[in-house]
């Protein structure tokens, strides 16, 4: 049975993600004059077309290109030893310390109390027309999923194939691809609630949006 305070005080005690910005290709580094304890602001607009704070930018071949804030937050480190200098793809350049939001924490809590089942391998993921109809018409709790059902549909390099349910038998409460999107390997495909689940689950999802506070 799951136990919801425990689910919660786990996420209150460290309401935190760290993400490290490194550099997406080699180039020289100039950093954008910002230090620990500034705030930064992630992309905005309803496509995400503004780019967030400008962290650095990254000269190769005469070609500048910036390194903007992909999430809001604030600058833990900034690798200042890299100023001025070439570096390699993947350099951690800096830090931001990212106060989680009210959908992020549900995620997460979710993540924790739900069956994931996963991509057993690379792939684009369609679910088979039957179940894919039922969701589009009633919804993601409307199908319930069981060991050996065969519910996707896996297509790779041009071959499909079916592919069965492998886990406890349940609800499908989240899907977390895309229609055409490729999936990594272990990456999860659907969430599963069992049905005796369903309403301790809900009630975890309403205290976190009645009780999270989002920072400013």
């Amino acid at each position: 049975m799951l136990n919801i305070k425990e689910l919660l005080d786990k996420v209150k005690a460290s309401p935190y993600r760290e993400i490290v910005v490194c550099a997406p290709h080699t180039g020289v580094v100039e950093f954008a004059g910002l230090k620990p304890g500034d705030k930064v602001r992630g992309p905005a607009g309803d496509f995400k077309e503004k780019p967030g704070t400008l962290l650095a930018s990254l000269t190769r071949e005469k070609n500048r290109k910036p390194i903007p804030a992909p999430e809001k937050g604030v600058i833990e480190a900034v690798h200042t030893q890299h100023e001025g200098r070439f570096v390699e793809a993947g350099e951690p350049l800096v830090t931001i310390k990212h106060y989680l939001t009210r959908k992020e924490v549900i995620e997460l809590i979710l993540q924790e109390a739900l069956f994931l089942f996963r991509a057993p391998e690379r792939a684009k993921y369609y679910f088979v027309p039957e179940v894919d109809q039922k969701l589009k018409v009633s919804g993601k709790r409307s199908v319930k999923v069981h060991e050996g059902m065969e519910f996707l549909i896996v297509s790779r390099m041009k071959r499909e194939t079916p592919l069965a349910y492998s886990g406890p038998e349940g609800i499908i409460y989240s899907v977390y691809f895309g229609r055409g999107d490729n999936v990594d390997e272990g990456e999860p495909l659907i969430g599963v609630c069992p049905e005796d689940q369903l309403t301790v689950i809900q009630d975890v999802v309403a205290r976190i949006q009645s009780e999270w506070e989002e920072e400013a």
